[in-house]
This record gives structure tokens, C-alpha cells and sequence, in this order.
């Protein structure tokens, strides 16, 4: 990846790096439904501690690796054009780069105040016009490579821990009492919020049915309502754990990111 891309890349994902954001603050809402609203907003704020957008322990922290996934995928796009560029030829358009939600540490946050799918737009970065000619299929696969090639060399540093520390993350959310009973007491408590369903599955799949169903005039009321139920029946559990006291795998991968350990 030469530093002409580098510095390209870097523009491009200036105000995009860690900045998937709501407008409300970190932290603990209260109990009262906010009022509906559209789309989060983006932030430029960085995390004081670094490791925080790697290894996130909330759902609030997940914003900044979810900047950070899109990061990755810029500099793969970045790469790849220059690649086209420099043999003559453009690329053709691809599905618009998304803030993508973290399943496994929802930001119940965000969804209290924006609902389901939600996330703000990637904004896109200044481009030159590209060349008029369609590069080949081998031309083409070659510069896909060269931006995936380029995309490794910068996620790989974080990748491998990433992955074990989600991994430690769910199994511990599978064996901690709390996240037990809460799984087990949310069909009771969406119902409370005025959604009768069997599960967390059955509520997720009813939430597609209600968000496809739901006049564009009121979407936003739908989706808002749908994301505070969720986010009020899950929050309880969750509100005690903190990043000074995670899973204690998870807190040793943890320790070992901040010294630098392998």
C-alpha cells in the first residue's frame, strides 16, 4: 500500500474511524421512553483508552469498533481503486460500507433512543472520476486482491484477540447467572412492554415483520417503541457489568492487550 493511498484512505475515513455514535451520552438511560428519533448521529470523539474500540465491553463502546470494521474496509476500497487507476481502468460500484451492530454486545443505548437498524450513514470520501474503461475479470480480481492484501495487513494486528475476546464474551454471558435469568425472563417482560413472543428469536423475527409492515409515516414511532422494549427488558442484567470487572478470561485478554502481550 504506498502512502499516496495511505494518506487517500486516511482522509476518507477521517470522520468515519471510530465514530458510530447516538445522541445520547455513554451510559445508563433512564426508564422513560425517549422521543423517536431518525438515524444516529457521527461523533469524532476518540476513546481515552485505545483497546476500548478493540476490545469493547459494552454496547456503547461497540460504536468505536464498528468505526473501526469500517475503517478496514476503506483501506481495502482505497487500495483497490488506486490498483484500477493505475492499470487504466475503473471499478464498479459496491455495496455501500455500513456501521454494522454487534449481536453479541448490543448497545442498548442506541436502541432506547434510535431502534433497530438505525446506524448513520458511512459518509463518502471525495473521489476523482474514474476511467472510463471496465477493467477484465482478471484485472479487476487482481485489484480486489491487492485492496484485500492491504485491508489484512492492518486488521490483522487486532483481529486474532478480537475474535478471542468475543469468544470469551458469549461463553461467559452463557454461564453468568443474570444473563440466564434475563434470557429466560424476557418473553415475560417483552410481553409487559405489549409484545407477546416465545423468545429473543421470536421478537427479532416480529421486529422485521413490524419495521416492513409499518407506514413510512410512522416507521420511526414503530421502530423507537420496538428498540426501547428491548432495550428496557435487557438492561437490567447488563447494568452491572463493567469494564473494571469483566469475565475473567475476558479480563485477562484484556490485561494482556493494554501490556502489549502476545
Amino acid at each position: 500500500m504506498t502512502r499516496r493511498t495511505l494518506a487517500r484512505t486516511a482522509a476518507a475515513a477521517a470522520t468515519v474511524l471510530l465514530a458510530a455514535a447516538c445522541s445520547t451520552a455513554v451510559g445508563a438511560s433512564g426508564e422513560q421512553q425517549p422521543a423517536p428519533q431518525g438515524p444516529g448521529r457521527l461523533t469524532h470523539a476518540l476513546p481515552d483508552d485505545p483497546v476500548r474500540m478493540v476490545l469493547p465491553s459494552t454496547g456503547a463502546e461497540t460504536r468505536w469498533s464498528q468505526g473501526l470494521n469500517v475503517f478496514g474496509q476503506q483501506v481495502a476500497l482505497a487500495a483497490a481503486d488506486e490498483c484500477a487507476r493505475e492499470s487504466g481502468f475503473g471499478l464498479t460500484e459496491e455495496i455501500p460500507l455500513a456501521f454494522i451492530p454487534f449481536g453479541d454486545l448490543p448497545d442498548l443505548e442506541f436502541l432506547d433512543r434510535h431502534g433497530f437498524g438505525q446506524s448513520p450513514d458511512v459518509p463518502a470520501g471525495a473521489a476523482e472520476p474514474a476511467p472510463a474503461r471496465s477493467g477484465g475479470a482478471a484485472e479487476v480480481g487482481r485489484c480486489r486482491t491487492a485492496g484485500a492484501t492491504a485491508a489484512e495487513q492492518v486488521t490483522k494486528v487486532y483481529q486474532p484477540l478480537r475474535q478471542a475476546w468475543f469468544g470469551e464474551l458469549a461463553t461467559a454471558a452463557k454461564r453468568t447467572p443474570a444473563a440466564v435469568r434475563a434470557l429466560r425472563d424476557l418473553p415475560g417482560c417483552l410481553t409487559d412492554q405489549g409484545y407477546a413472543v416465545a423468545d429473543q428469536k421470536a421478537f427479532f423475527s416480529l421486529v422485521d415483520r413490524r419495521l416492513m409492515s409499518a407506514p413510512a409515516a410512522d416507521l420511526t414511532r414503530v421502530n423507537s417503541k420496538l428498540g426501547h422494549a428491548y432495550a428496557t427488558c435487557m438492561r437490567p442484567p447488563r447494568r452491572g457489568r463493567s469494564r473494571a470487572d469483566p469475565p475473567a478470561p475476558a479480563g485477562t485478554l484484556l490485561r494482556q492487550a493494554r501490556r502489549g502481550d502476545p
